[in-house]
C-alpha cells in the first residue's frame, strides 16, 4: 500500500465516485473536489502527491490551473482528463506540463497504470513550448479511440525534433499530421515546406531537394538552393519516402547525418538545421527487406513511428468530420447546408477507398451542386454510385484496358479534388503501367531480355535502361523479386 495523497477534481460526482473507489482500492488516498477553487486552494496548501482535473468545471479552466500550479509546485504530476477529446486539447496539456492526457471515456485501469507510472518516472527537464491560443484551426477531427491515440503521441512529440515517419492510405491525412508537428510544434516560426517524391522525375529528385548549381546539367539555366535550404529553421515534410530513388535515399542519409547540404555542381556545403517529417502509404519496412529502400534511412527516419487510421477504422468520427466541411464550405462563401441523419447513416455505411479527402470532397461537391438546404439519403446513395469502383463490372461485361484506367483516374481525381500533386502525374501513371508490364513481359520470357525487348517492341538497352530505373530484380525463372 503506497499511501500517496492524489487530489481529484471533477463536476460530475459519478466520474468522482468510481475514481476515489479505483484509488482507494489502489492503495491511494483521495481528496475529491468538484471545484477548481478547491483544487488550487488544496495545491497551494501543499496538499497531494499528484493531481487529476477536468478541464471543464464551474469555476475555472482545468488548463489555466493547470498553469498557476506548476509555477508554484513544478514537480507535482499532474494528469489531465476531458470530454473535449481534440488534438488543441491534449497539445495544450501536454504544453502546459501534464504528464499524461486522457480523454473522456477512458479505462479505469489505464488511470491506474499511468498514476503509478507518473510515480515511477521523474519529470524530465527541459523548457516547455509556447502554450497555444483558443483560436487556432484545428487540422484533424475526430474523437474515435483511433484518432485518440493519435492525438495523445502528438502532443508527446510535438515539442521536440525527433524524426515522425507517418503511415496509412492515401486521403488518411497524413500531410495534416506533417502541418499539426509544425504550427503547435517550437518550429512554429519557421518555414514549413512540402515535397511530393511520387510526382517528381526520378532524375530531379537530387536537384529539387538538395538545389543546383546553374550548369550543373542539361537545362540547369539558374541555380536553384533545394528544399532544404528552403526549409531552413523549420520543418521538412517528405511525402510518398518510399518512390525515392536508391541514389537518392544515400543522398539523404548523408544529408541527415551531417546536417550540411552540397548543391549539385557545387563545391561549398550549406548547413542545414530542419526538421524531417515523411510519409509513405507503402509498407517501408517489406521496401527495405526487398532492397527498394535503405535499411539505415528507414531507422533514420522511424524514430518515432504514427500511423493514421483508415476512414473504414473510424466510421463514428463521420458525423464530426462532416459537420467541419460543411463549416469549412461556409467560410469558403457557399451556402451553409446540412446532412439528414438517414443521410449520414448512409455514408458511415460507405467503405471510404479515398479516405477523409475521399468523404471532404463529396461534401464539398453536394454542397455545391444540390438545390435542398438539408441533403438526404438519396442525394447521397446517387452521389455514392456516381463513382463507384466497380461500375464497369456491374454492367455484366468485361472492360477494356482504357476503360479500367478511365476508372482509375475517376477514382483519382475524385479522391484528390483540389489537392492534386502539383506535377507529375504523367509521369507517374506511364511508370504504373510500365512496371507491370516489364515485369511480366520477363516472367513470359523466363527473364530472357532479347525475348522481352522484342515482345514489347523495344531495343535490348532500352529495356536494360528501364529495368534498372524501374529497380527491378529478376530471379532465375524471369519473376521479378
Amino acid at each position: 500500500m503506497s499511501g500517496e495523497t492524489i487530489l481529484v477534481a471533477d463536476d460530475d460526482a459519478g466520474i468522482r465516485t468510481v475514481i476515489e473507489q479505483a484509488l482507494t482500492r489502489a492503495g491511494y488516498r483521495p481528496m475529491a473536489t468538484p471545484s477548481a477553487d478547491m483544487l488550487w486552494q488544496w495545491a497551494a496548501d501543499g496538499e497531494g502527491d499528484l493531481v487529476i482535473t477536468d478541464v471543464v468545471m464551474p469555476d475555472g479552466d482545468g488548463l489555466d490551473l493547470l498553469d498557476r500550479i506548476k509555477k508554484i509546485r513544478p514537480d507535482l504530476p499532474i494528469i489531465v482528463m476531458s470530454a473535449r477529446s481534440t488534438l488543441l486539447t491534449a497539445v495544450q496539456a501536454t504544453e502546459r506540463g501534464a504528464f499524461e492526457y486522457l480523454p473522456k471515456p477512458f479505462d479505469i485501469n489505464d488511470l491506474i497504470k499511468v498514476i503509478k507510472s507518473s510515480f515511477e518516472e521523474k519529470e524530465k527537464p527541459g523548457a516547455p513550448v509556447r502554450p497555444l491560443g483558443g483560436d487556432e484551426q484545428i487540422p484533424l477531427v475526430g474523437r474515435s479511440p483511433a484518432m485518440q491515440e493519435v492525438y495523445r503521441l502528438l502532443a508527446r512529440v510535438v515539442g521536440t525534433d525527433l524524426p515522425v515517419l507517418v503511415t496509412g492510405e492515401s486521403g488518411t491525412g497524413k500531410e495534416l499530421v506533417a502541418r499539426a508537428l509544425h504550427d503547435y510544434g517550437k518550429r512554429r516560426g519557421g518555414p514549413f515546406v512540402a515535397i511530393n517524391m511520387a510526382a517528381i522525375p526520378r532524375e530531379l529528385v537530387e536537384s529539387e531537394l538538395f538545389g543546383h548549381e546553374r550548369g550543373a546539367f542539361t537545362g540547369a539555366a539558374a541555380r536553384s538552393i533545394g528544399r532544404f535550404v528552403q526549409a531552413n529553421g523549420g520543418t521538412l515534410f517528405l511525402d510518398e519516402i518510399g518512390d525515392m530513388p536508391i541514389d537518392a535515399q544515400t543522398r539523404l542519409l548523408r544529408v541527415l547525418q551531417q546536417s550540411e547540404v552540397t548543391p549539385i555542381g557545387g563545391r561549398k556545403p550549406v548547413r542545414v538545421d530542419v526538421r524531417i517529417i515523411s510519409a509513405s502509404n507503402r509498407d517501408l519496412r517489406q521496401a527495405v527487406l526487398e532492397g527498394r529502400f535503405r535499411e539505415d534511412l528507414f531507422y533514420r527516419l522511424n524514430v518515432v513511428p504514427l500511423r493514421l487510421p483508415a476512414l473504414r477504422e473510424r466510421k463514428d468520427d463521420i458525423p464530426d468530420l462532416v459537420r467541419h466541411f460543411l463549416s469549412d464550405a461556409v467560410l469558403q462563401g457557399m451556402r451553409g447546408k446540412a446532412f439528414e441523419p438517414k443521410a449520414i447513416e448512409r455514408l458511415k455505411a460507405h467503405d471510404w477507398p479515398g479516405n477523409v479527402r475521399e468523404l471532404e470532397n463529396l461534401v464539398r461537391r453536394l454542397v455545391a451542386v444540390s438545390a435542398e438546404d438539408v441533403i438526404g439519403e438519396p442525394v447521397v446513395t446517387r452521389a455514392l454510385t456516381d463513382v463507384a469502383p466497380d461500375a464497369g463490372v456491374a454492367r455484366g461485361r468485361d472492360e477494356s484496358l482504357s476503360e479500367t484506367i478511365e476508372r482509375h483516374l475517376q477514382r483519382y481525381f475524385a479522391a484528390h479534388g483540389d489537392n492534386l500533386p502539383p506535377s507529375g502525374l504523367y509521369d507517374r501513371l506511364i511508370r504504373e503501367v510500365e512496371r507491370p508490364l516489364i515485369a511480366l513481359s520477363l516472367a513470359a520470357t523466363r527473364g530472357n531480355q532479347i525475348k522481352a525487348a522484342r515482345l514489347l517492341g523495344l531495343n535490348r538497352n532500352t529495356l536494360r535502361k528501364k529495368i534498372r530505373d524501374l529497380d527491378l530484380a529478376i530471379g532465375r525463372d524471369g519473376r521479378t523479386l
